[in-house]
C-alpha cells in the first residue's frame, strides 16, 4: 500500500512540478507551423480559387454550410476581397511568428484562428493532412511550446539574467498586444461573429483572461504561492494537452491499420500497387513503375504498413521497439511525400509523430543545428570568452525544467 501511495504521489508531483516534453512540444510547434506556412506559400497564386471569392465553393454555399455545421471561420465575417487577403496574410504571419516562437501563447491562438478560418471556408480542399492540422492547431494552444528553441525562451533567459543583476525588467509588448487583441475580441463578440461553434469563443476568451491573470499575479502578488499555483495549473494543462496529442496520433494509426485489415486488397497484399498507378498520385511515373515492378516488394510493403500501424500504439511502453517503428513510419511518410506527391500530408503526420521522439535525440539534433548555425552566422563581437556559454548551449543545460518568468504574457 505504501508503494502504491508513493507511486501515486510521485506521479502527481511529476505532472504538476514541470511541463514535460519541452523538446517534443517545440518540435510539434515548429512542425505544424512550418507545414501550414509552406502550404500557404505554395498555394499563394491559387488562394482565390481555393478559399477566396473566385473559388467554385462560393460565399453563398459556404454560408449555407456554416449555418448547418456551426463551424468557425473569420472569412464569413465579410465577402470582401480585401478581407480575404487580410485573413490570408494573417495566417502567413502567425505561422512565421509561431515557427520562430515569438509570443507563442498568443501566436498559437492566432495560428488556430487562421487554420480554422481557411479550412472551414472550403472544407473540400485538402488531402488528409488538413484534418490532422485542424485538430493539432487546437491542442497546440494548451501547450507550453515555447520553452525551448524559441525567441520567447531567449527573451526570458535574458530577462532572468537582467533580474539577477538587479535590473528592473518591464514587458511592454505583451500588454499592448493583449490590449489590442482584447479590443478586437470584444468587437467581434458584440457583433455576434462568434455565435457559431461555442468552443472557439471559450478558447479565445479563456486564453485572454488567463494571460491577464498571469500578468497581474506576477506583478502584484506579494508572495510566491499564487505564482506557484498558476505554474502548477499551466503544467497540468500542458501535460494534459501533450497526452491528448499522443492519444490522437495513436488513434489515427490504430484506426487506419484496423480499417486496412478489413480491405480485400490489403489482405491479399496488393493495395500499395494501385495508388502508384493513379495519375493523380503519380508525380514520378518512372519511380512508381520501379517501386511496383516487384510483386514481392509490393506485398512486403503492404503487409508491413498494416503491421506497423496496428502495432505502434502497443509498443509505446517499450522504448527500443517504439523507436524502431517510429523511424519506419517517418520513413514511410517521407516516401509517400515523394512518390505519391503528398508532401503536406506527410509533413503533418511526421510532425504528429515527433511527439514520440526521444528527448536525447532531440537534444542532439538541437546541438547539431546550433553548431551549424554558429558556423554559418559568425557573431561579430570579438573572440569568445573562455568558459562562456553561448545562448543555445545555455538553453540545453536544463531541458526538463527551463527557467520561466512569471511576469509576462507567455505563460
Amino acid at each position: 500500500m505504501n508503494r502504491f501511495a508513493l507511486a501515486i504521489s510521485g506521479g502527481i508531483a511529476r505532472v504538476t512540478e514541470a511541463a514535460l516534453g519541452p523538446y517534443q512540444a517545440a518540435v510539434i510547434r515548429i512542425g505544424f507551423s512550418a507545414t501550414w506556412l509552406l502550404f500557404l506559400l505554395r498555394e499563394l497564386p491559387h488562394r482565390q480559387e481555393l478559399y477566396g471569392p473566385d473559388g467554385p465553393w462560393d460565399f453563398t454555399l459556404a454560408e449555407q454550410l456554416i449555418s448547418t455545421n456551426g463551424a468557425f471561420t473569420a472569412l464569413m465575417w465579410s465577402d470582401s476581397g480585401v478581407w480575404f487577403e487580410a485573413v490570408y496574410a494573417l495566417a502567413v504571419l502567425t505561422s512565421v511568428l509561431l515557427l520562430l516562437g515569438w509570443r507563442t501563447r498568443t501566436m498559437s491562438v492566432l495560428f488556430m484562428v487562421g487554420v480554422l478560418s481557411l479550412q472551414n471556408r472550403s472544407i473540400f480542399m485538402g488531402d488528409g493532412g488538413d484534418n490532422v492540422l485542424h485538430l493539432m492547431c487546437i491542442y497546440l494552444v494548451f501547450t507550453r511550446c515555447g520553452q525551448v528553441w524559441s525567441l520567447d525562451e531567449r527573451r526570458e533567459r535574458r530577462a532572468s539574467a537582467a533580474r539577477a543583476r538587479g535590473e528592473w525588467v518591464v514587458d511592454r509588448v505583451g500588454p499592448v498586444l493583449w490590449g489590442a487583441l482584447g479590443l478586437v475580441l470584444v468587437a467581434v463578440t458584440a457583433g455576434g461573429e462568434l455565435d457559431g461553434d461555442p468552443a472557439v469563443p471559450v478558447i479565445l476568451w479563456g486564453v485572454w483572461v488567463a494571460l491577464a491573470v498571469w500578468w497581474v499575479v506576477g506583478r502584484l502578488a506579494k508572495s510566491d504561492e499564487p505564482r506557484i499555483l498558476l505554474d502548477v495549473v499551466g503544467n497540468i494543462v500542458h501535460n494534459g494537452a501533450l497526452l491528448v496529442i499522443m492519444a490522437e496520433a495513436c488513434l489515427i494509426y490504430a484506426t487506419a491499420g484496423w480499417y486496412k485489415i478489413q480491405g480485400s486488397r490489403w489482405q491479399d497484399g496488393t493495395a500499395v500497387y494501385y495508388p502508384l498507378h493513379l495519375d493523380y498520385f503519380s508525380p514520378w511515373p518512372a519511380l512508381a513503375d520501379l517501386l511496383s515492378a516487384s510483386g514481392t516488394a509490393v506485398m512486403l510493403v503492404t503487409y508491413g504498413t498494416v503491421a506497423v500501424q496496428v502495432a505502434f500504439p502497443f509498443t509505446l511502453f517499450h522504448r527500443r521497439v517504439k523507436n524502431i517503428l517510429l523511424a519506419a513510419m517517418i520513413t514511410e511518410h517521407a516516401v509517400i511525400a515523394v512518390v505519391l506527391g503528398l508532401p503536406f500530408f506527410s509533413l503533418a503526420m511526421i510532425a504528429a509523430d515527433a511527439v514520440f521522439l526521444p528527448t536525447s535525440f532531440l537534444r542532439r539534433l538541437g546541438g547539431w543545428a546550433a553548431r551549424a548555425r554558429g558556423r554559418v552566422f559568425r557573431r561579430e563581437g570579438g573572440p569568445k570568452v573562455p568558459g562562456q556559454r553561448t545562448g543555445d548551449a545555455a538553453a540545453t543545460q536544463n531541458p526538463e525544467n527551463p527557467e520561466h518568468t512569471h511576469v509576462g504574457f507567455t505563460a
